[in-house]
């Protein structure tokens, strides 16, 4: 058979498991936002019969051979090629899965599907030993899957599903450099009288919050035809192909940062995933870059923009005119100062943007902890608030606001926590680029113009979907691979400003 020939059949092959990955993201969607309590149970058996499926089908000796005999084609190519792109890419992902069994991962799909509905309740109730069982098999799979593979610590398989190319002592390296710096920043905040944030907890009606956010994430270009906005537990973004991406919010009538950060960071994602060119789409490619670079979309669009002075001087008024008796008397430059109050807090989603990446570390050290087998699962409540109060000096009331928070261990989601403060570097030094590339940035943000912005990361991070790895893709886009310079010095002009340091 010619290359020309083996290539469609390759990509005829990846189609088909993509298809049947979109098909488990579409249950997976339902389940977390429409499904009855009841359907946990099928809807387990469900994922996990289409998540052998597409394994199976991925490991099968022809898409082994297919791939090293296309080897040649790939090294001969431009290697920014598309083709070139894919064949490497699948390659790397069908050497690391061929070691897992698909009993494994259909197990694996299983578990993680029924866990949801029990640690909702768990989380509901404050009940950890509910969601104990669970975890404790979901922490075994887990170790079963890193042993499938070669690694210098056994961390190293579960980070690299999550970013390709990074290793468990090269994130420790960059967060042992950057936790010094954020502690010094907030020691330094905590020393200064603090800013009111007292409106944001007032009395806020929740489908007018709704509109709000989905008024300004329209103007951020988040297409409707190709998207939806529902609510569920924890906010989450879904891909179901690269017409079709959905994303949810949860909104609290107390609490207005919480649904219109949370709708902001969402649309972040989906930008991201309907930004990748469409020629990728139902292959290997189709995608993101990494978990970090998706993080460094979320929280571009949720901190660098949605906390910005900038951009709510065009949305202020707006928001005074719908909550006048909210924020009627609150002046622009207090509600700014409110946004973004620094105040260690109990809860991760809703922390400030000095004392989040604690959040970060801890969760990384506790997972590492848990897939060493130094830490038990039954142990973990007692060891996050330990580590609560070590790293934020606060101790969560109940397991709710505590152990229970997130819904990621529920899901399986072992080495992904990290790439959320690495989203957040990756985040800062694409903005020192957009800032250098289109200099008049502030005044179209000031304007409530996001065309320019969203078409320059379109073309310059998007339009890839997962053909670069993570650090390649970060300098290619900065000039320098991931540096916590430039989110350093974006905090410190900020809170500088803010608390008068």
């Amino acid at each position: 058979m010619e290359i020309e020939g083996k290539l469609a059949q390759l990509k005829t092959k990846l189609n088909e498991i993509e298809d049947l990955k979109y098909a488990i993201s579409v249950l997976s969607w339902d389940q977390q936002t429409q499904m009855p309590p009841g359907g946990a149970n099928g809807r387990g058996h469900q994922v996990s019969t289409l998540a052998r499926l597409a394994h199976t089908k991925f490991v099968s000796p022809e898409i082994g051979q297919l791939l090293q005999d296309l080897k040649p084609y790939a090294a001969e190519s431009e290697p920014d090629s598309d083709d070139a792109c894919l064949i490497k890419v699948a390659s790397r992902e069908y050497e690391k899965l061929s070691r897992v069994p698909s009993d494994l991962v259909a197990e694996f799909a299983r578990i993680t599907t029924e866990s949801y509905g029990v640690w909702e309740e768990a989380r509901n109730e404050a009940n950890f030993s509910k969601f104990q069982p669970y975890l404790t098999r979901i922490v075994e799979l887990r170790r079963q899957y890193a042993d499938c593979h070669p690694y210098d610590h056994i961390y190293d398989p579960l980070l690299e599903d999550y970013e390709p190319g990074l290793k468990t002592t090269d994130v420790k390296e960059i967060f042992e450099a950057l936790r010094p710096k954020q502690v010094e920043l907030i020691q330094a905040i905590g020393a200064r009288p603090q800013v009111d944030d007292s409106f944001l907890y007032k009395s806020y009606d929740e489908t007018k919050q709704l509109e709000f956010s989905v008024n300004v994430i329209t103007q951020f270009g988040y297409d409707w035809k190709r998207g939806r906005l529902d609510k569920s537990a924890h906010p989450f973004t879904t891909r179901l192909g690269q017409s079709d991406v959905r994303i949810t919010t949860r909104v609290y009538p107390d609490n207005f940062a919480s649904a219109f950060f949370g709708t902001t960071h969402e649309c972040g994602h989906a930008l991201y995933e309907m930004g990748v060119d469409p020629s990728l789409d139902r292959t290997t490619l189709g995608e993101g870059a990494s978990y970090a670079m998706h993080e460094s979309q979320s929280r571009l669009y949720e901190n660098l923009i949605g906390r910005s002075r900038d951009f709510w001087i065009h949305f202020y008024p707006r928001l005074q005119e719908i909550f006048p008796a909210q924020l009627g008397n609150v002046e622009l430059d207090q509600f700014y100062k409110g946004i973004n109050r620094v105040q260690p807090s109990f809860v991760r989603v809703e922390a400030d943007e000095a004392t989040y990446n604690l959040h970060i570390m801890l969760r990384l050290e506790l997972e590492i902890a848990l897939m060493e087998g130094s830490l038990e699962v039954a142990d973990l409540p007692e060891a996050w608030n330990a580590r609560m109060q070590d790293y934020l000096g606060v101790i969560p009331p109940d397991d709710r606001q505590g152990v229970l928070q997130d819904v990621h261990w529920s899901s399986g989601y072992f080495g992904y926590f990290s790439t959320y403060a690495l989203g957040n570097l990756i985040a800062s030094q694409i903005w020192e680029s957009l800032k250098s590339e289109i200099p008049d940035l502030a005044t179209q943000i000031r304007g409530g113009q996001f065309s320019a912005l969203r078409e320059w990361l379109r073309q310059k991070i998007h339009c890839h979907g997962k053909k670069f790895e993570p650090q390649d893709l970060v300098e290619r886009v900065t000039g320098s691979k991931i540096d916590p310079a430039p989110y350093m010095r974006y905090l410190q002009e900020k809170y500088r400003e803010i608390y008068k340091l």
